[in-house]
């Protein structure tokens, strides 16, 4: 297959070329610099000859988000609409990446594929407006959401946990906000996957299995670089206010993958330990 990549020198964008490319599909690239995804014009006629485009493309500063939604909004709604709009026109089927944010981060049980969205943050509602755009534009659609991503391409938080935890001796992580750390280059295999086995259009989840704290990834991630676990201690959110309200429960469920063949992502700590000796190794 021909696939096209949008936003491809982010963490997941690299993992899925490298990925893709080694299990022998044709990968054109295209970084921010190459590609405005918020001009139409420039948009128009990109996905000519592929048939599969991934829109990687994203708007994620958060915080930043909260006092400029109207430049998130150009890019996580009004971009994707493009992006899928060039896709539909050109017969290629969209693989849109979205977010855990979507949802209001209040519930006690992972949320399904069809729970009702309600996001808190100014993020969470330019990206859900951008699953809005992509499933009106573009029938032939996978939304995959994702949530706590880390990968080997770019600063990520085991790798920033590690790095603050040798300069300063010790460090405090929140322990009450639960979600499904999820390696990079697990997320490029499922979207590869879910392709290949010609998933219905529709909503999937794509994190990890299982669940944890930022805590309990921070100490995984100490232990996996020789460091003692014991210099994390435990916080709450109510230590660390931040701009965009961080959802308390992160946790997706992946009945949809289960219905359509397609396995979910292992165990996060499963997953962690084989992804540490790539994503901690130095980079000089």
């Amino acid at each position: 297959m021909r696939w096209l990549v949008v936003g491809a020198t982010g963490m997941l964008g690299q993992d899925l070329c490298t990925m893709l490319r080694e299990r022998g599909e044709h990968v054109t690239p295209l970084s921010r610099a190459e590609l405005d995804v918020t001009d139409a014009g420039a948009t128009a006629g990109i996905a000519q000859g592929f048939d599969v485009v991934v829109n990687c493309a994203a708007y994620t500063a958060v915080d930043a988000a909260e006092s400029d939604e109207s430049t998130a909004f150009a890019v996580n709604a009004v971009g994707a609409e493009h992006i899928a709009r060039a896709a539909h026109a050109a017969g290629a089927r969209i693989v849109h990446v979205s977010t855990d944010y979507v949802f209001d981060g209040q519930a006690s049980t992972a949320y399904a594929e069809d729970a009702p969205v309600a996001p808190r943050s100014a993020y969470g509602r330019t990206k859900c407006a951008g699953e809005w755009a992509v499933r009106s534009v573009a029938p032939d659609h996978l939304v995959v959401r994702t949530a706590w991503l880390y990968g080997a391409h770019g600063p990520c938080f085991p790798t920033t946990i590690v790095r603050v935890l040798g300069e300063r001796g010790a460090i405090d992580v929140v322990d009450d906000q639960l979600g499904q750390p999820t390696w990079t280059a697990d997320l490029a295999d499922l979207i590869h996957r879910l392709v290949v086995a010609g998933a219905p259009a529709g909503t999937y989840h794509g994190t990890s299995s299982g669940r944890t704290s930022w805590h309990g990834f921070a100490a995984a991630a100490v232990r996996s670089a020789g460091l003692d676990a014991t210099a994390v201690a435990p916080t709450t959110s109510d230590a660390f206010v931040r701009p965009a309200p961080r959802p308390a429960y992160s946790v997706l469920g992946h009945d949809a993958l289960r219905a359509v063949g397609v396995e979910p992502i292992g165990d996060w700590a499963q997953r962690w330990d084989e992804a540490a000796p790539i994503v901690l190794a130095p980079t000089s």
